[in-house]
């Protein structure tokens, strides 16, 4: 049942669709007597003169931090929107008035069950940075650690839960009054953000990440993670080590000071697919508001990370996946990446090999019309997503997320030295990677062959057992895939307008019509 604050909420959500004009293009589908409806408001006759990507993000940003959380996390599902909408998503930016210091101290007291001149010899209730969830304190801890104090919001778990229950209303109506609801999934869309924005409302989390990270990159002489004081952090309170450096937004500053750019991109490069490859656990948050730069020595530039609410992990398959597929391309080797995809059953194991392939070269041929320094490997990734999307392929989320910290990557990498050639970064990383694997692949085929000569009486058991485990495997991933095709419903294709007509037509016109 929904409540009178939420009928609130979707007339506030009503007033903002029409205002930036974000209903128009849903509407267009919709009943006369729903379009007439919406012409009774005076703001259905505004001129508009901004692109459709424009007027979301506009839309988004004034009503306000959860529906800012929710585009952003949109703007990673390149599989479910036009490029032109994810790119004004992508702009998105957090950032919100802070709330009162005194409430942040009165919040740490009660997390801590000490008074704050207990636990810091010195603490600024005027905060660094403010966002959605959280602000960012500084302080300084009794042994002399200057430290940030990562603050949840008061009430911000409330918020969270009454627009989440709203969110999930309003998809619920569109699914049962919208022709195109089903097919969009608007549910599985709410469902997935909630899951995101409630891992950044644990504060615990975060730190477990960071700790990690900080872990992998121990001793490295191009990456740095601040330490986290896990006897000051809760679930809700964060205390972390506080460093200085410049923002690697700053980049006239960096030319200043002589750093050296290209070290600086191809660094950045390094790092990511440092943490893809041989650690399968990368931050999914590499925008330049959460990277500085340790410029004390220029010549010899050192990443500074923070925020780390947001990460990804990868599987052995993930990985050898995405290395082999990327290897494959770069070689032209369609038929490689066909194969890959169908033994992976990302894709139905009836696929035609010969119609994929076709498929994969027709989108890969024209890229290598540019220069290999030019190539995207975000975009590629994206192309062969889509190609592979027109065959059914399922959905990976932990790659969709991947692909987009890769665009990050790139962009950032090329603000700073336009001539970056990504390839010829990353191709060394992966190919000592896929060697590895070769290897460990080599070695253990050694193992068997020897088993087999010893075992001269069996030796037919295990190439039955194989074909037997083969035969159960191939019939599991049909009827896994059947499902799943079935379940997509031809696909998550629809712009973000098709979850948003919830916040209009399929929820705030019809209710208030009740």
């Amino acid at each position: 049942m929904i409540r009178p604050i939420q009928i609130i909420r979707l007339i506030q959500i009503n007033y903002a669709l029409m205002r930036y004009a974000m209903n128009r293009p849903v509407l267009a589908g919709q009943p006369w007597w729903l379009r007439a409806i919406s012409y009774l408001n005076p703001l259905s006759f505004l001129k508009q003169s901004k692109t459709r990507g424009e007027s979301l993000r506009l839309g988004l940003e004034s009503l306000g931090p959860i529906f800012v959380k929710f585009g952003q996390i949109l703007s990673t599902r390149n599989d479910l929107l036009p490029a032109d909408i994810v790119a004004e998503l992508a702009k998105l930016q957090d950032q919100v008035p802070p709330f009162p210091g005194k409430k942040a101290t009165i919040r740490i007291e009660q997390a801590l069950g000490k008074k704050i001149e207990e636990i810091f010899i010195k603490f600024d209730e005027t905060p660094l940075a403010s966002a959605s969830i959280a602000q960012v304190h500084p302080a300084k801890l009794n042994d002399g650690a200057e430290v940030i104090v990562k603050v949840l919001r008061p009430k911000i778990k409330k918020v969270i839960r009454n627009d989440i229950a709203l969110l999930y209303f309003v998809a619920r109506l569109t699914q049962m009054f919208w022709s195109q609801g089903k097919r969009l999934r608007p549910v599985e869309l709410v469902a997935e953000f909630e899951q995101t924005i409630l891992d950044e409302l644990d504060l615990m989390r975060e730190a477990a990440n960071a700790s990690q990270l900080r872990r992998n990159f121990k001793d490295s002489d191009i990456m740095y993670v601040p330490k986290i004081y896990w006897s000051q952090t809760r679930s809700d309170v964060m205390v972390m080590e506080r460093i200085y450096g410049t923002p690697i937004s700053n980049i006239a500053e960096l030319k200043a000071k002589n750093t050296d750019m290209k070290k600086l991109a191809e660094r950045g490069v390094t790092i990511f697919f440092t943490q893809v490859f041989r650690d399968s656990f990368f931050h999914a948050d590499m925008h330049p508001g959460n990277l500085f730069v340790d410029i004390s020595n220029p010549a010899d530039p050192k990443y500074l990370g923070v925020d780390f609410g947001i990460m990804g992990t990868l599987g052995p398959e993930d990985q050898h996946y995405l290395a082999e597929n990327i290897l494959a391309f770069f070689h032209r080797d369609y038929r490689r990446i066909a194969v890959l995809h169908i033994e992976s059953g990302w894709v139905s194991p009836d696929t035609r090999v010969d119609q994929f392939e076709s498929a994969i070269r027709t989108v890969s041929e024209p890229i290598f019309e540019k220069p290999l320094s030019e190539i995207s490997f975000g975009q590629l990734l994206l192309k062969l997503f889509q190609t592979a999307e027109r065959f059914n392929m399922v959905i990976q989320p932990q790659l969709m997320l991947l692909q987009k910290t890769l665009f990050n990557i790139e962009g950032l990498g090329r603000s700073l030295y336009p001539d970056l050639d990504l390839w010829e970064t990353a191709k060394p990383f992966m190919e000592e990677w896929a060697g590895k694997q070769k290897g460990l692949k080599r070695i253990a085929k050694t193992v068997l062959q020897e088993w087999e000569e010893s075992t001269e009486n069996a030796i037919k058991t295990p190439q039955l057992v194989y074909d037997v485990l083969h035969h159960i495997q191939t019939q599991h991933r049909q009827t896994q895939h059947a499902q799943i095709i079935e379940s997509k419903s031809g696909g998550l294709r629809g712009f973000l307008f098709g979850v948003i007509i919830t916040l209009i037509v399929g929820a705030g016109i019809r209710l208030l019509m009740h």
